[in-house]
């Protein structure tokens, strides 16, 4: 008799391990989630997302350098862009600096993505700009690009401090903030070109 009662508190003791064992994980994980510990982040991407994306007109923009661009130009590729309005100081500098360098980490996709820069006339010396950056498409502010500039969300402090991002389609679907850092812009871009079929 006595033999038994201590067989059943051990094998009591030994249920109450198991759904200790087995429940506290469980219990911890939705203590961790729905209690205000600890919350993982949602987003995956550094950049903003435009829910739902917006699709480009198709223009003919004049370049700095002479001539237009093909009225299909932000198709076919990714694209970087960036709108600066007045002279393009240090910060201005830093954007085009990080998108270069984003575009040359992505190594044998690099082709893939292109760098466009809307300036107008007070921004810099374009020789030298180009002698920096020769990847990049820069174009002339004019009255034609109004249609295009009219759809990009402004920041409303600065209006040159955000990086746009083109899907290969036309779609405006992504910008950065001032500040955004280029290895969150670089983990963007590998993911998305990683899923991407076209361009």
């Amino acid at each position: 008799m006595t033999s038994n009662v201590a067989q059943d508190r051990r094998q009591g003791r030994l249920l109450v391990v198991l759904a200790v064992l087995f429940f506290a994980p469980l219990g911890l994980s939705f203590y961790l989630y729905y209690g205000r510990a600890w919350r993982p982040d949602s987003r995956v991407n550094a950049g903003t997302l435009i829910d739902p994306a917006r699709p480009l007109p198709s223009l003919a923009l004049p370049l700095e350098q002479g001539g237009m661009t093909d009225p299909q130009f932000l198709k076919g590729k990714w694209t970087f862009l960036h709108v600066q309005q007045g002279r393009c100081g240090d910060d201005c500098q830093r954007r085009l600096y990080d998108t270069r360098q984003v575009r040359t980490a992505l190594d044998r996709d690099m082709d893939r993505v292109q760098r466009v820069f809307i300036d107008d006339a007070d921004c810099c010396d374009t020789r030298a700009l180009h002698a920096v950056h020769p990847d990049l498409i820069v174009i002339r502010a004019n009255p034609t690009d109004e249609e295009l500039l009219k759809l990009l969300p402004r920041a409303a402090a600065d209006q040159s401090a955000r990086i746009y991002l083109i899907d290969p389609l036309g779609n405006l679907m992504m910008f950065y903030e001032a500040g955004a850092k280029p290895k969150g812009m670089l983990e963007d871009m590998k993911r998305l070109l990683g899923l991407s079929h076209i361009g």
